[in-house]
């Protein structure tokens, strides 16, 4: 019988990328080209996503975090907390860490974004990132997370976490490694509206 043969990357320990290069290479393969392999940066202050995303710590302050904490079960909670997992090669700051009172933990994330009938693809990437980082952390299960999305009047959305959400997670960060270290010039995205605002779309081609 032969062996099973490894795709994922050899790495050392200390070799990390963060929750944020796993949600822009989600929005387009080339960012992680651009940013790793040529080090350009994205000089993020000139783009209105970015911009728009930082009034969410004022949001933030507006939520009635008591009631948040009642309705979704928590009995203790951590607040900002920054995540390293050698584990994973991955790294981030989650907003919080929710211990619920069936014994596991949770990720709470804010948005400064409105709820539109489902959650998207990156929320649900990034909660299940962040749910390896805690579970590797913590020493807790984690099966769940939870977005609280703020222009919608601070809905807070659970987002239920099965092990293909995990594997898949793994599998973008290991995807975002391999360009890095083989240096490929990967596919641009097939949504051409997201390019309007970004930053490479004069040296994109």
């Amino acid at each position: 019988m032969e062996s099973e043969v490894s795709h994922e990357p050899k790495l050392e320990p200390e070799v990390f990328i963060t929750v944020s290069d796993v949600m822009e290479y989600l929005f387009c393969k080339r960012f992680t080209y651009f940013m790793y392999c040529l080090g350009i940066p994205q000089h993020e202050e000139k783009r209105y996503k970015v911009l728009k995303g930082r009034d969410l710590h004022e949001a933030r302050e507006k939520v009635n975090k008591s009631y948040i904490r009642k309705k979704l079960q928590c009995v203790k909670k951590d607040v900002s907390v920054y995540l390293a997992s050698r584990r994973y090669h991955v790294k981030g700051e989650v907003d919080e860490v929710l211990f619920l009172e069936d014994g596991t933990a949770a990720p709470l994330d804010y948005k400064f974004a409105e709820f539109k009938d489902t959650v998207f693809r990156t929320h649900r990437y990034q909660s299940a990132l962040y749910g390896l980082m805690i579970a590797d952390t913590y020493g807790v299960e984690v099966k769940r997370g939870f977005v609280c999305y703020t222009r919608s009047n601070h809905v807070v959305k659970e987002v239920n976490l099965r092990e293909k959400d995990f594997k898949r997670a793994r599998a973008l960060v290991n995807e975002v490694l391999k360009i890095i270290q083989e240096g490929f010039y990967p596919e641009a995205t097939k949504y051409k509206a997201r390019c309007v605002d970004c930053t490479y779309r004069n040296i994109c081609v």
